[in-house]
């Protein structure tokens, strides 16, 4: 904490708050004892100007197009690292050795299996049922079935628990996808990699042997590493709530599921191919770019710009690469890829985006390689709640394990009716 302060002053009130400092980023105005000393609140809609926490995991800046982990540039762990060294970086803040990370890996591959009672919940689902419906339920039921590793007290079952969520996220969202396509389960493979294991629990069938592409192992590992984390979003800041409370760590990352769910929040890339779908061909393309430039209609291009990103979408960039070497691989022929492709090039060259910063972001490139690797647009979230597991339970990890945490209690700016007597109801007319 640094020594300034900022001073309020109205009327005969006048009141010093501290001023904060973190590595890096914006100063933050301390407002914790306002209330006491002004008996009046903060209101900030949204929290868009509220620091909720004080953090070490990650750090974004908007206007740079930047995003680190535990310091690291997003660019330098997608080109260097796998989902599995990211997922200890943001777990114990700092990249592990190599006997570490084979441990860490072990330790995860070890966890993959599910306790085999927890099959008979997938039934009790219409077998048309969201996956995001079934990810919700089973991670919550996760805690009727692992009562080892629910005391939150206990740095050692705190462990437990972030090993089994990472490790067996997966097999849930796999058996989700099986589940509603109607394909028998597909357990867990030791000998393979994360990434490679989820697909072929995915895509593999008892009736022939699947053939894993590593190119596709590899894209699928990226799109792990590029959403394994992103600040105080609404599903890792309902995560914190949630564990604020003290409740158990299953609980709280089937919170973080639910809020993901929300088409405003992990639902951006399937919003994204449903634009692709609506506008159908490349001829197509202009009426809608000049619908997009129309402030009086109410189209938007789904997968360009972005709420914190100012800039380029750092995570976009490493996925545009991906992105062009998933279809050369696969060879996929799919009139939207042709309407992305070109839409990507009118969106890097026309001014009117340029000017706004409308560039293409992750979702728009995200969207194009599940695809193109054969996921339905319905399990395009799963696969986002999967990677960010790892993101909720390192900061729900760090909120336990925070002095200054408190239970989470928003106030609010109450615009109702003042006290007023009840009326009996035969006097009412």
């Amino acid at each position: 904490m640094t020594k300034e302060s900022l001073t309020l002053a109205g009327g005969s009130l006048s009141v010093d708050l501290p001023i904060l400092e973190g590595s890096v980023g914006p100063k933050v105005i301390d407002v914790r004892k306002l209330y006491a000393q002004s008996d009046m609140f903060t209101f900030d809609p949204g929290f868009t100007s509220t620091a909720s926490c004080e953090s070490k995991i990650t750090y974004i800046d908007g206007d740079k197009g930047e995003l680190l982990y535990r310091g690291y540039p997003i660019e330098q762990l997608a080109e260097h690292s796998d989902y599995m060294e990211v997922c200890y970086l943001l777990l114990f803040g700092e990249l592990p050795t190599p006997d570490e990370k084979a441990k860490f890996v072990h330790d995860i591959t070890y966890h993959t299996m599910l306790h085999e009672q927890l099959r008979n919940f997938f039934g009790g689902f219409r077998r048309d049922a969201h996956p995001m419906a079934i990810m919700v339920g089973v991670v919550g039921a996760m805690a009727a079935f692992y009562h080892d590793s629910t005391d939150i007290a206990d740095p050692h079952q705190r462990m437990v628990a972030s090993y089994r969520l990472i490790a067996k996220m997966p097999t849930i969202a796999a058996m989700a996808y099986k589940y509603s396509v109607g394909q028998p389960f597909v357990y867990p493979r030791n000998d393979l990699s994360y990434s490679g294991n989820f697909l072929n629990m995915m895509f593999s069938v008892p009736a022939e042997e699947y053939k894993l592409s590593p190119t596709l192992e590899r894209a699928m590992d990226l799109i792990f590493i590029l959403h394994a984390d992103h600040e105080q979003n609404a599903s890792t800041s309902t995560v914190r709530l949630a564990g604020s409370s003290g409740a158990n760590p299953f609980a709280c990352i089937a919170a973080g599921i639910a809020c993901l769910w929300g088409p405003a929040h992990g639902g951006a890339n399937e919003a994204c191919l449903n634009m692709l779908q609506e506008i159908g061909t490349v001829d197509r393309i202009p009426e809608f770019i000049a619908r997009a430039k129309d402030k009086d209609d109410p189209f938007r291009l789904m997968g360009f710009g972005h709420r914190v990103y100012k800039n380029f979408d750092p995570r976009a960039t490493v996925m545009r690469k991906t992105a062009h070497e998933v279809l050369g691989e696969l060879g996929v022929e799919d009139p939207l890829f042709d309407v992305a492709m070109e839409l990507e090039k009118i969106a890097l060259e026309d001014e009117y985006f340029i000017s706004k910063k409308l560039y293409p972001n992750v979702d728009f490139y995200s969207g194009i390689i599940l695809k193109a690797m054969g996921f339905p647009t319905e399990m395009f979230t799963v696969l986002f709640a999967l990677a960010r597991t790892s993101g909720w339970i390192a900061q729900w990890k760090e909120m336990i394990e925070d002095p200054a945490q408190k239970i989470g209690r928003p106030r609010q700016l109450y615009t109702g009716a003042a006290t007023r007597d009840y009326v009996p109801l035969e006097k009412r007319g």
